[in-house]
């Protein structure tokens, strides 16, 4: 599957924030939205021309850079939500946090979500006591997340761990720093997802 393999600092200035796509690197001067705050490429400089699918797009891209997945499978979450009770917009957010790449990096056991991915892939982390390498795999409501025994002095893991009381994780969640291990108290409400995102705008883009 194709996956985007250029500087993602570009994907932050495309968007016009900060994604925080590379860890503490993104808090610091060397990020690079805060060094170039304009778009990438030739003409990032020049007049915008908005419009109302533009702006549909952007959210639609925007979020899928955060979680760090590509089309096909956003789409996939998308039927998934819209076939679920509840509202649809808000289920979309639901599903993409209940992936277990997503739910590491939310326990602070990495400072990225792509960092996260890669490590899950290698087989770092179990659920409920069982190895689990598929990024993908969605987790649910009383779940618990641990770092595997010989996995426990990892030096990204170690590291992000000392890092996390000052990102701190999610009134949803439960971590045990000293047990490596985190448990899914229960889904997020909207409320709680203070990332700035739209994701009205997306319904209406796939609604068309």
């Amino acid at each position: 599957m194709a996956r985007y393999v250029d500087a993602v600092c570009r994907q932050c200035r495309r968007e016009g924030m900060k994604l925080f796509l590379k860890g503490q690197r993104c808090f610091t001067d060397k990020c690079g939205i805060e060094r170039r705050s304009y778009p990438p490429g030739q003409h990032g400089q020049g007049r915008k021309k908005f419009s109302q699918y533009s702006g549909q797009l952007r959210e639609k891209q925007k979020v899928k850079r955060i979680y760090g997945i590509l089309e096909r499978q956003f789409r996939r979450y998308f039927e998934m939500a819209e076939r679920s009770r509840g509202v649809t917009g808000e289920t979309l957010l639901q599903l993409l946090e209940r992936r277990l790449d997503n739910m590491v990096y939310r326990f602070s056991f990495t400072t990225s979500r792509a960092e996260a991915r890669q490590l899950v892939r290698h087989g770092h982390f179990a659920v409920n006591g069982r190895k689990v390498t598929i990024p993908s795999y969605l987790v649910k409501v009383g779940d618990r997340i641990t770092v595997r025994e010989n996995s426990r002095k990892v030096v990204r893991i170690v590291e992000a761990l000392d890092l996390s009381q000052r990102r701190g994780v999610p009134e949803w969640l439960a971590l045990d720093r000293e047990g490596f291990e985190g448990l899914v108290k229960a889904l997020p409400e909207r409320a709680e997802l203070t990332m700035p995102i739209n994701e009205t705008l997306i319904v209406e883009l796939y609604s068309k």
